[in-house]
């Protein structure tokens, strides 16, 4: 049995994806067409990837958008937030027809009084999470060493199990940790499987059947060796 544990990996906070995030302290007044009798500004996130394919199609997606009409207002790694005018009638057809473009348009309309409500609620969040930290740090300072003993003690316990009821009774297995460098996983991987190929012939089947386009005979890594991974990476958080 082996383990590995991962190299740390960069802390990244984000107030959510541009599908369900608050969008109070992204969109204005300005970027909307308000009080029209026969026009609205519609909001829809696009994929990244899908910007050209957007720019080139969103004036056919129904037949009463208004020409020209798309602004990038805010985008994220991910997706970006696009505006586009169009004529009441024309909702529901438009919505159909970006769904099925992998365009999602956000159910949004542009209100002052919601508007500030929804920026006061960030703002008293945001106040509210500033004093919750530091209190919640010590806390997890306290409690991390225990918790963590508790997590390897439960990793302990898979092995073992696992080892039983793979290789039967007796119980006769050596557990140990191991950390090799990223460069020599493979060849890890390879010495490993060479010195404990004997014990589980039905290894060979599954990684021979990992080769065949489509075909999917387990969701987690299968060795004939027990092993569990631990990433480390949480043990370099800095507070």
């Amino acid at each position: 049995m082996a383990f590995t544990c991962q190299s740390a990996m960069p802390l990244l906070l984000s107030r959510g994806s541009l599908l369900t995030r608050s969008l109070a302290d992204i969109v204005k007044k300005e970027d909307f067409i308000l009080d029209s009798e026969y026009l609205l500004t519609m909001l829809v996130v696009v994929p990244k990837i899908n910007y050209v394919e957007w720019q080139k199609t969103y004036e056919t997606l129904s037949e009463m958008v208004v020409p020209r009409s798309t602004n990038l207002l805010f985008e994220d790694h991910d997706s970006g937030l696009f505006s586009v005018t169009l004529f009441r009638k024309a909702i529901d057809d438009f919505k159909h027809k970006a769904r099925e473009n992998k365009f999602t348009v956000r159910d949004f309309q542009y209100n002052d009084e919601e508007m500030k409500a929804d920026k006061e609620e960030l703002t008293r969040l945001s106040t509210d999470k500033k004093k919750q930290f530091g209190p919640l740090v010590r806390w997890l300072k306290v409690n991390f060493s225990e918790a963590f003993i508790a997590w390897i003690h439960i990793k302990a316990l898979r092995v073992f199990v696992e080892s039983v009821l793979r290789y039967g009774l007796p119980v006769n297995f050596q557990a140990m940790l191991l950390q090799p460098h990223k460069k020599n996983i493979k060849k890890l991987r390879e010495v490993l499987y060479e010195l404990y190929k004997h014990l589980d012939g039905s290894a060979n089947i599954i990684d021979a059947a990992m080769d065949i386009p489509g075909l999917n005979l387990s969701q987690q890594e299968y060795y004939p060796y027990v092993y569990y991974k631990i990433d480390c990476n949480l043990l370099d958080f800095k507070f």
